[in-house]
């Protein structure tokens, strides 16, 4: 803000407020010394949303306590920091080997945001969406799975049920996974898991299992053909 803005403002408090109206020549220019000293870097108004004008009238409306500069400095502060919450940085125009350009552009994207200049960049929400690419509807038709073989190999040491699972459906054995555990009461989905009872009768701690209880094994056994029977009408 410069000092004939400082003025302004000033002027325009001071027709809302008469007690901040000063009649001596000198404690004006006093005023406006301190007043300018202290709104130095609040600007009077931004091409986005910012007015000190607005702001000390809000403060006059409101409050029945006589204005100071830290009642701009507030609002003014509350408006940087609320453009700055809702940017999201894009990603700069220059050379990424460049650290110091690219640390300078954004600097100054921010500033562009915080001091009005610019409105503040939002992210790009992840849209969903049908893929119709005939090329990956063929590739996941020969290869069976979004997951390779190579990868899903690679990655059987480090989820263990998942790939127990796979190899017993793969054998023509029933899912067990697809009911509910009874002993271990794991829900359809989910593994069965290992529980220790302590001397209270009170389970201390479990932890996953490899393979299903033979108890889910059985209850899978059995709801598998009834699940068939049950598809056959609506497939006749």
């Amino acid at each position: 803000m410069e000092r004939r803005e400082t003025a302004a403002l000033l002027a325009i408090i001071g027709r809302l407020d008469p007690r901040t109206i000063r009649t001596d020549q000198g404690e004006a220019r006093d005023q406006i010394a301190q007043w300018h000293e202290l709104l130095g870097d609040v600007p009077m108004a931004t091409p986005h949303g910012w007015d000190a004008r607005i702001a000390a009238r809000q403060h006059i409306r409101s409050s029945p306590y006589q204005i100071l500069p830290a009642d701009v400095v507030r609002p003014w502060e509350s408006y940087r920091r609320d453009r700055l919450a809702r940017h999201s940085d894009p990603t700069p125009s220059a050379d990424p080997d460049d650290q110091a350009a690219w640390i300078a552009e954004l600097a100054g994207m921010r500033r562009a945001v915080a001091t009005g200049i610019a409105e503040p960049a939002q992210a790009r929400a992840i849209t969903s969406g049908r893929d119709d690419d005939p090329r990956r509807e063929a590739m996941l038709e020969r290869v069976g799975s979004c997951i390779p073989p190579a990868a899903r190999a690679a990655l059987a040491p480090y989820r263990p049920a998942r790939a127990a699972r796979e190899a017993a459906i793969a054998q023509g054995q029933p899912d067990a996974l697809s009911v509910r555990c009874e002993w271990c009461k794991a829900q359809p989905g989910e593994p069965c898991r290992r529980r220790r009872i302590g001397p209270d009768d009170g389970v201390h701690a479990t932890a996953p299992r490899t393979t299903p209880h033979p108890g889910r094994l059985d209850l899978a056994a059995v709801q598998a053909p009834r699940t068939e029977q049950a598809r056959q009408p609506a497939l006749a």
